[in-house]
């Protein structure tokens, strides 16, 4: 595999899993009315950006060696 590829594919991993894991911390939506706060989250699709993620991260370092 081409060392460019596999950079691009580091950097895009690495992206994706900082993205998918802050989708999966910040919450979505707040309300707060006095002392009661209601946070609301979705992370549905932050598990499957953080397995994309992973993907292309195994795929940069793994890419182009002999198995």
């Amino acid at each position: 595999m081409n060392k460019t590829l596999k950079t691009i594919l580091m950097i895009v991993g690495v992206v994706l899993l900082v993205y998918g894991i802050y989708t999966l911390i910040a919450p979505e939506a707040s309300i707060g009315i006095g002392d009661l706060s209601i946070d609301v989250q979705d992370n549905t699709d932050a598990y499957m950006t953080i397995g994309l993620g992973v993907v292309a991260l195994v795929l940069g370092f793994l890419g182009g060696k002999k198995l």
